[in-house]
């Protein structure tokens, strides 16, 4: 078992909360049944964990031979079959030895594996730990030592990356975890060594019949999701499945799901497992449409073929599809939700996608909220306003969404609720069942992070009148770059690994295509005299891509006269440079 997950204090809380046996066992614990008012019983009869796992045991029985999942030409499952194939993975993990509160990580794209993978770990009494496929190998290597990953599954295309890990992990003289390959089907990797196995005859040698281990309480822990990071270790949000279980009923919900929905995953399943939405599919018997790479053409492809309904993606997505060629473009078969967040999206894009078919639902939310935590939940009386303001008021985040208790707009420092004027700047700060449960290994980012009793999110916002928030702001310098957080400080610490630089501060410059690029702004020392393309390609070697500025500016950099850079003068001046194309 996972060192954390047995010992520590929250971990006590979620093991030995409860005492109840899951209804599938026959045994009576009788300590669990008693009597608090006369002729009321709390018992197994009345009282089952709530676990989104029962999601897939129903879907098994209801929606037995409807189509569960699609992936190209070669793979397409019922709920019945899917429902096996969980069941001996599950197993199969099991018999990889596998305890009750182990954590198994995943690397890999939305490919049928990784739905899969969300029901057959936490069956399995595992804690289920999916990585960012953007992460390079050392980043990687330090989220598997955190984790204390058992086994982690590994999609084909990223086995260097995770090689590199391991190999990291081994120089660390760490036991590296198991490594499972997730191949093509058809087209197996050759395996020559016993610490590796390849996924589907991993699954094939598990059991029928095996029998699920259901969560003892349901705050047991069913994933470990990391932040993008502001630091160069990010923070692992644990998620419990009770949380996982509201949220996934409250983001169908906000999305307007009814029974079959036909999804395209175009969101990355490794974010907030799907925003729930992987075991969301479950409880209604929709289909999941698997897509390894997200493009317009594919994306309008597979909705004309599937006839898709629903689908997701931060405003990079959608700024994807309104600015595709003609010559990428269906015509849709009917209109196609599509739920967006992440960095604001601009009313502009919000108005185009509507123009080409879609129905965009505006939601906002954090790892921390298990993903969706607010929406812009629409009023009929909008229909009527001129269409600018329409997307105005769409491009706002919105009301709690069902199965969060309360969302309010606070001064940081005196939890005073700010005034709903639409101009008052407040802290975003959330309260409710779909709430982490803590940050791993770390009780003081907990404990600060739920300070006054409430979540703090980081996130500045003002509160309408009709008391819809708006984030207008972030307390921390954190870019948004096509739905990913990049730290300035990570970005900073390898600017100034480099013998030329004497200074340097990063901020976000707007972006067309991404929503934000970094931009950096760099004093060299003396005698030194480089170009910006130089300091690109020094940290595009020193770190993912998608991190490395894409702008460089070389001047002082405006300081206090405690030496404390003045940021908010290098946003504006980022702000005022415009869109890089």
């Amino acid at each position: 078992m996972n060192h954390f997950f047995k010992n520590s204090r929250l971990a006590r809380n979620f093991f030995n909360g409860f005492s109840q046996i899951h209804p599938k066992n026959t045994q009576i614990h009788r300590t669990f049944c008693k009597f608090s008012i006369e002729g009321l019983i709390k018992c197994e009869a009345n009282h089952v964990p709530l676990t989104p796992l029962s999601f897939l045991e129903r879907a098994a029985n209801v929606f037995r031979d409807r189509t569960s999942v699609i992936y190209g030409s070669k793979v397409k499952y019922t709920w019945d079959e899917t429902h096996v194939r969980c069941v001996k993975l599950a197993s199969a993990l099991v018999q990889l030895g596998i305890s009750r509160g182990d954590v198994v990580a995943t690397l890999a794209p939305n490919v049928p594996a990784m739905q899969e993978l969300h029901f057959a770990v936490p069956m399995a009494g595992a804690v289920l730990c999916t990585l960012n496929t953007r992460h390079d190998s050392a980043m990687v290597s330090t989220l598997l030592m955190h984790s204390e990953a058992k086994v982690i599954f590994v999609d084909q295309q990223l086995l260097k990356i995770a090689q590199g890990a391991l190999d990291l992990i081994a120089d660390n003289k760490l036991k590296p975890p198991l490594l499972v390959v997730i191949s093509e089907s058809g087209d197996p990797p050759p395996i020559d060594d016993s610490s590796t196995h390849e996924y589907d005859s991993l699954l094939k040698s598990g059991e029928n019949h095996f029998a699920i281990r259901w969560p003892i309480s349901e705050f047991d822990p069913i994933s470990v999701n990391y932040t993008s990071g502001t630091t160069s270790r990010p923070k692992g949000v644990v998620y419990s499945h009770r949380g996982a279980y509201l949220n996934t009923i409250a983001t169908f919900l906000l999305h307007e799901m009814s029974s079959f929905p036909t999804y395209l995953w175009t969101v990355p399943t490794f974010h907030c497992n799907g925003w729930c939405l992987v075991w969301g599919l479950a409880a209604l018997g929709g289909t999941n449409i698997c897509l390894r790479n997200v493009s317009p053409k594919d994306i309008f492809e597979n909705i004309s073929l599937y006839k898709v309904t629903h689908m997701g993606g931060a405003p990079t997505v959608l700024n994807k599809i309104v600015n595709s060629p003609p010559c990428d473009r269906q015509p849709l078969p009917h209109k196609v939700k599509i739920m967006t967040g992440g960095s604001p999206p601009p009313p502009q894009i919000i108005s185009k996608m509507e123009e080409l078919g879609f129905g965009v639902h505006h939601l906002y939310g954090l790892t921390e909220t298990y993903g969706p935590g607010t929406y812009c939940m629409w009023k009929p009386e909008w229909d009527s306003l001129p269409p600018d303001e329409k997307f105005v008021l769409k491009a706002r985040q919105g009301v709690q969404h069902l199965c969060l208790e309360e969302v309010d707009v606070k001064d940081s420092m005196t939890m005073e609720k700010v005034p709903a004027d639409g101009k008052t700047i407040g802290e975003i700060m959330f309260r409710g069942n779909t709430v982490m449960s803590g940050y791993l290994k770390d009780t003081k980012a907990t404990e600060e992070a739920f300070r006054g009793g409430w979540f703090h999110s980081g996130d500045l916002a003002v509160k309408h009148r009709d008391g819809y928030i708006e984030v207008k702001d972030r307390l921390k310098d954190i870019i948004i770059s096509g739905g990913e957080n990049i730290s300035t400080v990570e970005v900073e610490r390898v600017l100034y690994s480099h013998p030329a630089v004497l200074e340097a501060a990063v901020v976000a410059r707007p972006d067309n295509h991404w929503g934000q690029t970094p931009c950096a702004f760099v004093k060299l020392k003396e005698g030194f005299s480089i170009g910006d393309q130089e300091i690109i390609n020094f940290c595009r070697d020193n770190l993912p891509h998608y991190m490395a500025p894409r702008t460089v500016i070389f001047e002082d950099i405006p300081k206090t006269s405690t030496g404390k850079m003045q940021k908010f003068i290098l946003r504006e001046k980022a702000k005022a440079l415009g869109s890089l194309f």
